[in-house]
């Protein structure tokens, strides 16, 4: 079985899930007009699929075990694939809410049970390949969403945004029965506290910072938040005193994992706020038509693009703390300079800026992800993937939800102006840059076991 191929199919299921999950965005204006209800109404949908992923993953690394690897993750692929069709021929609001449900379900268990599948058949020597492949979808769908989903709700009936998932999904599955081997399965207890304890608290963590996004009452935001991080701590005690508890927190006594799931976190919450800030900055700041402001934005995945091609050799000649290091300096480097943006800026400019911006966020996400399980051990592989999902999720959540609350509180909840999203782009440029030097504290030779895996191998 050839690592790589079962990369390149979990990452094509990855990309269906992600995509699915930022397209809808801009299509909720015309999914509000089918049902007749408003577009605050309808972002119920987007609400329902978030908090239930977040909500599931933490059962994802249970059911792995107990299943298998191969038979949950082409299970999810299923659920996910038949929930698209649901949504698609969903009547009402409340239909479409139910399906979006479903749907996440499927998303969650898709995600970290397929990166179990890869980093339990990758060898040292190849996990920085296979984590490059399941990486990209993270990087480009969040990019490539906003305007697929517009091109699609302009030009056709938002209901093929989830119609698309089938030839897709159908791929996936036969690709996944055909290359994927069954796993030996690992009989646990089922932790029923631990799942409601962190279910509990992810919800309210995940729903307060999509409160927090759309800023329109602190206090019940606040609240949730608080009650989110109350029940987490009893969640965090149960789970170390637990034999076998639901999210596995054994993974964090691994050096190199424990600074990317801190460090790393800081830096994927900066990253993540760069789609959220830059189609704004374009659209409402500079008032470019959403196409304009598309194609500047996709300039942005060509960088991931051309990055893939040499993060490995890079990696493997500098090592994971010189560049986790230097290249978080200049992610957030390229952060700030989007801050120097203004309408009369050269398009010229501002697609340089935002190709390099790509580059570095690429090369910084797969060394991080390829950190975060370079010294894992094989039996662990399941727990460390379930927690780095967790972990992944909030990060992602909170950094849509600080760049919207600094760009709201800047414009004193009022129409933002350029210098509003300017002070956004800075505030993630000063936390990619204190993730970066954080970097600092790893041993010189963290990771050697992946980074040098082929020179080691060749010496043999």
């Amino acid at each position: 079985m050839s690592s790589r191929l079962v990369a390149v199919i979990v990452a094509g299921s990855f990309f269906m899930e992600l995509l699915d999950g930022t397209v809808i965005t801009t299509a909720l204006p015309g999914i509000a007009g089918s049902f007749r209800v408003g577009a605050v109404d309808a972002g119920l949908g987007v609400t329902a699929y978030l908090l239930t992923v977040a909500v599931m993953i933490p059962l994802s690394g249970w059911l792995s075990d107990r299943f298998g690897a191969r038979r949950v993750f082409c299970v999810a692929i299923v659920v996910f694939t038949l929930a698209s069709v649901l949504c698609a021929g969903s009547q009402t609001l409340w239909e479409f809410v139910l399906a979006r449900v479903v749907q996440g379900v499927g998303g969650a268990m898709m995600v970290p049970v397929g990166r179990t599948v890869v980093l339990r058949g990758a060898a040292k020597a190849d996990l920085m390949a296979a984590t490059a492949i399941i990486t990209w979808p993270a990087l480009i769908a969040p990019v490539l969403g906003p305007p697929v989903g517009g091109v699609i709700a302009t030009y056709a009936s938002w209901r093929w945004i989830f119609l698309i998932n089938v030839p897709l999904g159908l791929v996936a599955l036969v690709s996944a029965l055909l290359v994927i081997k069954p796993s030996q399965r690992q009989l646990r207890p089922f932790d029923g506290l631990g799942f409601a304890l962190s279910a509990v608290a992810i919800a309210c963590l995940v729903y307060g910072m999509d409160l927090a996004g759309g800023a329109t009452n602190w206090l019940l935001t606040a609240g949730v938040l608080i009650l989110g991080l109350a029940v987490g701590a009893v969640a965090v005690r149960h789970a170390r005193r637990h034999p076998t508890p639901m999210l596995d927190l054994s993974p964090l006594r691994i050096r190199t994992y424990t600074a990317t799931s801190a460090e790393g976190s800081l830096l994927r919450l900066a990253i993540n706020m760069v789609p959220f800030l830059l189609p704004l900055l374009f659209q409402v700041g500079f008032g470019l038509s959403a196409v304009t402001s598309g194609l500047l934005v996709l300039t942005v995945f060509a960088g991931n693009l051309v990055m893939k091609t040499i993060t490995t050799p890079t990696v493997r000649r500098f090592g994971f703390r010189r560049v986790l290091v230097g290249n978080g300096i200049l992610v957030a480097l390229s952060l700030a300079a989007c801050a120097l943006f203004s309408a009369s800026t050269p398009y010229a400019l501002i697609v340089v800026v935002c190709f390099l911006g790509g580059a570095f966020r690429s090369l910084e996400f797969t060394g991080v992800n390829t950190l975060a399980f370079a010294d894992v051990p094989a039996e662990s592989m399941s727990a460390a993937s379930t927690l780095n999902a967790t972990i992944t999720q909030l990060a992602t959540g909170m950094g849509v939800a600080v760049a919207a609350t600094v760009v709201h509180v800047e414009a004193g909840g009022g129409v933002p102006s350029v210098l509003d999203f300017r002070v956004g782009f800075l505030v993630g440029a000063a936390i990619a840059l204190v993730g970066a030097l954080l970097f600092l504290r790893l041993d010189r030779d963290a990771g050697a076991v992946v980074s040098a895996g082929r020179a080691k191998a060749a010496a043999r």
